[in-house]
């Protein structure tokens, strides 16, 4: 996979802006993800690896070291058949990715972790950063348009109405206008 070829060979001229679009999507993806279980889980469980492994075919060092970080953080939810199977890319995030004293990720001894307790750890931190977003913007940051509504015909109907002045004191001449004097057909209202 990595060769010394691949990592320092001839520069192919490509588009400088597409290059780092994808380095920089790369970046965005390992900050999302990095310390993070339940979107480390997500990225194997809809299957990653497959891309990213094809995207270590491009001869750019610093593509290379992004997506070797993202199958880092990945490689202990795989298993052992991954690993034996994948053994140049196992040898690539030794060599070129940084690692930390207590760094266990060749390991897939990560057992204790429960899937459901992703969904938990997840929707936690939807609630902070909702929360967060509450005390920082109170209630403009949310478009109208987006509010939840009051579906229940009980709760809609008991809520108090403010009719108008104006409303009141012409309240019979629109009954005339709108409600009377307008003939209703009842046979073919019921037949609806």
């Amino acid at each position: 996979y990595l060769t010394l070829d691949m990592v320092m060979g001839d520069w192919i001229s490509c588009c400088w802006r597409n290059m780092f679009a994808c380095i920089n999507l790369l970046r965005i993806l390992n900050m999302l993800t990095k310390w993070k279980h339940s979107r480390i889980m997500l990225l194997v469980v809809f299957k990653s690896a497959p891309i990213l492994k094809r995207g270590l075919r491009v001869r750019h060092a610093m593509l290379q070291l992004y997506i070797l970080k993202l199958l880092k953080l990945q490689s202990r939810y795989f298993g052992r058949q991954w690993r034996k199977n994948n053994m140049p890319i196992m040898s690539a995030i030794y060599q070129k990715v940084r690692h930390r004293l207590t760094d266990d990720w060749a390991y897939g001894n990560d057992v204790d972790a429960l899937p459901w307790q992703f969904q938990v750890e997840e929707c936690s931190l939807r609630t902070n950063v909702d929360q967060f977003n509450q005390r920082r913007y109170c209630n403009h940051w949310i478009d109208p348009e987006y509010k939840p509504v009051d579906n229940c015909l009980m709760s809609v109907l008991s809520q108090p109405v403010q009719l108008s002045d104006e409303f009141k004191q012409n309240y019979e001449k629109w009954l005339e206008e709108e409600v009377f004097s307008v003939p209703i057909n009842w046979s073919h209202v019921l037949a609806r």
